[in-house]
């Protein structure tokens, strides 16, 4: 047995070691990598896909997991190992069933798309963009089929972020969540609304990267484990348990724009820098799921970086680093101005109670899209009317539009989901931790956030992928994934802020 379960991790060790080649190459292509690079890193990603899917579907390792997945109910299930046999298999099921090249072409397609995308978006052109999108939709339909028959031709694809879970399930959690986000929405509107105008000016954008910095060293971000660079769509991505990349954008015209990127990444990293050191290069090194990662990012970006106590304490810091713009405005002010409720055209800026209105959009039309209820090339005005439908404003362009995400352009259709289910997660959460450490708020205010980090890495982030998300939220919350923590912490923290 014990031998075995060397030679699964002697496998695992390799294929793992050829998926973090493959970020590193994704990394390099959305930072620093030269514009006309991009057909031939195509290939390159297209080559170390096959080899690590080849491997993975090889005969030795199938053999290996079968065998151990017999032994595997003697074992404590709550153990490395069992957790680790449990989750082979499971990625084993799902890369059997997709053929080596339709891997190896969806790596190439996707790369040469996120060149094409950048481009489009730049020019605010969908049309560059509609053949490459055209063909990742069929590939995805494609996809599906490998696992046909399905309850949900959206299954498989939220299967690859959100292990186990069910659209069905996804949608129910969504129809709890829509009526109450738009009731909400729709009684800040009738009060007046809150100043942020302080934080449309000019702020210089190398203050602005060392005040970030600054949070990020208070979060407990590790730079000799990690680093951060520029990107046109922040991200995260990690190599290996000791080298994780997060990336920020800026605006000069817009201050909370770099600083909540770099929270929200550095939400992430820390996630991905808690993984138990014996987890290192195997399937269990990764987080739960999407979902379970998002409510890490959401929960430093928002519950954390937007709210009071956090500002208590940096706000004095902020306003010594930019006195013009913010010495006539109060902390109270500042941080009614950062959690402003108006309905935007761009996801990534949206406020809290917006955000979730975004993700419901996004996966309408993508299911739509892999039914073929609607054609790519009618994708624009399909999205302009939704968000008219939901938010009350239309895009005047196809870049403030559909091409402000570069999600479809990777391939990553069952995606978008995990960012409301983690805003969801993140309730949830904090609600426990507040529960366990009660004077939170006042460590906060003394820019103490070890406590946090501590509660986080032993209760969440240790573990890696060793549960589902579902088992994984009820072993912290004593729940499954329920809306109503994160629907009362909203329609309190709004309903003080705007008098509800």
């Amino acid at each position: 047995m014990k031998k075995k379960l060397e030679q699964l991790k002697s496998l695992l060790h390799e294929i793992t070691d050829l998926n973090h080649i493959i970020a590193i190459l994704g990394w390099d292509q959305q930072t620093y990598m030269p514009e006309k690079g991009a057909a031939e890193r195509g290939s390159q990603i297209e080559t170390v896909t096959r080899i690590a899917h080849l491997k993975y579907t090889s005969d030795e390792l199938a053999d290996l997991v079968e065998e151990l997945m017999n032994q595997v109910n003697n074992m404590d299930p709550d153990s490395d190992e069992a957790c680790l046999i449990r989750k082979t298999h499971h990625n084993l099921v799902k890369q059997k069933k997709v053929s080596t090249e339709w891997v190896s072409e969806f790596a190439r397609v996707t790369t040469v798309a996120q060149s094409v995308w950048e481009k489009a978006r730049a020019n605010s052109n969908f049309k560059m963009y509609q053949p490459h999108l055209e063909k990742i939709v069929s590939m995805r339909r494609d996809y599906a089929e490998f696992f046909a028959p399905y309850e949900h031709i959206y299954d498989p694809m939220l299967d690859d972020y959100e292990p186990g879970m069910k659209t069905t399930e996804t949608m129910a959690i969504f129809n709890v969540l829509r009526p109450r986000l738009i009731q909400l929405i729709q009684e800040i509107g009738n009060h007046t609304q809150v100043d942020d105008s302080f934080l449309h000016q000019n702020y210089d954008e190398p203050r602005q990267w060392d005040f970030g910095v600054d949070v990020l060293n208070h979060m407990g971000f590790d730079w000799k484990r990690g680093r951060q660079d520029r990107t046109a769509h922040p991200f995260t991505n990690t190599f290996a348990m000791d080298d994780v990349r997060i990336t920020t954008r800026f605006m000069p015209d817009y201050f909370p724009s770099a600083l909540f990127s770099s929270v929200h990444e550095g939400g992430h990293a820390l996630y991905e820098l808690g993984f138990a050191r014996n987890l290192a290069r195997t399937p269990l090194a990764d987080g739960a799921s999407m979902a379970v990662h998002e409510s890490q990012s959401r929960l430093w970006e928002n519950l954390v970086a937007r709210s009071l106590p956090f500002w208590k304490f940096f706000y004095p810091r902020l306003q010594r680093v930019f006195p013009a713009q913010l010495s006539g405005v109060d902390v109270k002010s500042f941080y009614q101005g950062i959690n402003r409720v108006q309905p935007s055209l761009i996801r990534v800026e949206s406020d809290e109670a917006t955000y979730s209105l975004h993700i419901m959009l996004r996966l309408e039309l993508e299911i739509a899209m892999l039914k073929g209820e609607i054609a790519v090339k009618d994708i624009p005005e399909a999205w302009n009317e939704r968000m008219q439908t939901y938010l009350g404003i239309t895009p005047p362009d196809d870049a403030l539009g559909v091409l402000q995400d570069i999600h479809w352009a990777f391939g990553g259709i069952g995606y978008f989901p995990t960012y409301a289910l983690g805003n969801v997660i993140s309730g949830q959460i904090w609600q426990k931790i507040n529960s366990d450490i009660p004077d939170l708020d006042q460590q906060m205010e003394k820019g103490k956030f070890s406590g946090l980090l501590t509660w986080l890495r032993e209760n969440i982030h240790r573990y890696g992928a060793k549960y589902e998300p579902q088992d994984l939220v009820y072993r912290v919350t004593g729940s499954k994934i329920t809306p109503e923590p994160y629907l009362n912490y909203l329609e309190k923290k709004y309903g003080q802020i705007y008098s509800l």
